[in-house]
């Protein structure tokens, strides 16, 4: 009798070792866990700084130009009316219901107009369009207005890739989507990584040529307020102005095809200096942007008077 004691008693004992062994692979795999969550964290704190999503973010990107930034303030201006009219039209059901319900109100009046109630449901509801357009209209403006440009960027949306092109520094690049691997191995996000990032100069002012090789495209980079479609035989126009050194990102944001989840944009908004660096990497040339010299016509010989 003995003998079964012992053997409950070592079995006992590695059930308690396994326990403690399960406890600590337990509080490793959450150790673990937490890490992994918290290096996604700082990794999407780190691509949200640089213009790209976030995993779990509920907020726009940070605006990199000042049309954006007039798209934050315009969203978050509307955002406040729409939560006071449902919270009003809320109150007022909730009101309705209690108050005007079979039980509390067994005999209801008969009655079908009351022209203060009218008056003021007309009348509230076309102030509040007149706010959002005295807001919104001038916001328009500045979006759809090409203001004098620097550099024109052509872009061209393809399937699937995009090609950039500076007619007038003569450079050209084809940004194809970056392989996982290579995305992996260089610590870039992937679906959002391209083979050819293309560079634009801060505090300049960029006039963008959006068009199309087959089917439809559009040409958008959330950190700039822009969002362009791209169709075959049509140049649509728009502008940006980056004020900040950053890699922004972008997608296709019209459906396009098989591969349309694979059509990335990678911008890298870098100082004058290293952009004219990068124009000469790419055999272009920042002279070949200046016009020509236009020569003042000579003044007309003067009409002897009689």
């Amino acid at each position: 009798m003995p003998r079964p004691a012992s053997i409950g008693g070592v079995t006992g004992a590695r059930h308690t070792a396994a326990e403690s062994q399960g406890g600590e692979g337990v509080k490793r795999t959450a150790l673990f866990t937490t890490a992994v969550l918290v290096g996604s964290a700082c990794a999407g704190a780190a691509w949200a700084a640089s213009g790209a999503p976030t995993p779990g973010g509920i907020d726009l990107q940070a605006p990199a130009t000042a049309v954006m930034r007039g798209i934050v303030d315009f969203h978050n201006f509307l955002l406040s009316i729409i939560v006071v009219v449902s919270a009003f039209v809320l109150a007022l059901l909730l009101w309705v219901i209690v108050r005007y319900n079979r039980r509390a109100n067994p005999t209801p009046r008969k009655f079908t107009h009351n022209i203060l109630v009218e008056v003021i449901w007309t009348i509230v509801p076309v102030l509040i369009l007149v706010v959002i357009a005295a807001r919104s209209f001038p916001l328009l403006y500045q979006e759809e207005r090409i203001p004098e440009s620097e550099f024109t960027l052509k872009v061209t949306g393809n399937s699937w890739f995009w090609n950039f092109e500076y007619p007038d520094l003569g450079v050209s690049v084809a940004a194809n989507l970056l392989p996982e691997e290579d995305a992996r191995a260089e610590q870039r996000p992937y679906l959002l990584a391209t083979t050819e990032p293309l560079l634009v100069p801060i505090n300049t002012n960029v006039r963008v040529l959006v068009t199309s090789n087959d089917v439809i495209h559009a040409f958008a980079v959330p950190a700039f307020g822009v969002k362009e479609d791209a169709i075959q035989g049509r140049v649509n126009e728009t502008w940006f102005n980056v004020d900040r050194e950053g890699v922004f990102y972008g997608q296709c944001s019209e459906l396009c095809g098989v591969n349309h989840a694979y059509m990335p944009i990678e911008i890298r908004a870098v100082n004058r200096e290293e952009f004219n660096q990068w124009v000469a990497a790419q055999g272009g040339s920042i002279a070949s942007a200046a016009p020509p010299a236009v020569e003042e016509p000579a003044a007309p010989a003067a009409t002897p008077m009689r």
